[in-house]
């Protein structure tokens, strides 16, 4: 917010005119300064992705972690439900 108000404001005052033009309608000066910013938060961005990615990395590996070891679960319910229908049918013949 800060930098947009300064920005504005550098703009305002140099197409008035209040204390003398010292930047061009290009704002050259002024788009030398923004490039700068950039070029100097661009590490800090790219290292905070970074950091995230590895996040979201780890938090992959673990939910394939919990799946795997929900479908072998699933897969142990369903053997024992097989046999506990198994043992139905055998009983409900018997009598």
């Amino acid at each position: 917010m800060v930098l947009l108000g300064f920005i504005a404001l550098w703009i305002v005052l140099n197409t008035t005119a209040w204390f003398g033009r010292w930047d061009v309608w290009p704002f050259i000066m002024l788009n030398l300064s923004l490039s700068c910013l950039a070029a100097t938060l661009s590490p800090i961005i790219l290292m905070s992705q970074n950091r995230q990615a590895e996040k979201d990395r780890l938090t992959s590996r673990y939910d394939y972690h919990v799946d795997r070891k929900a479908e072998h679960e699933i897969i142990d319910m369903q053997k024992d439900l097989e046999e506990i229908k198994k043992l139905l049918r055998r009983h409900s013949s018997a009598n």
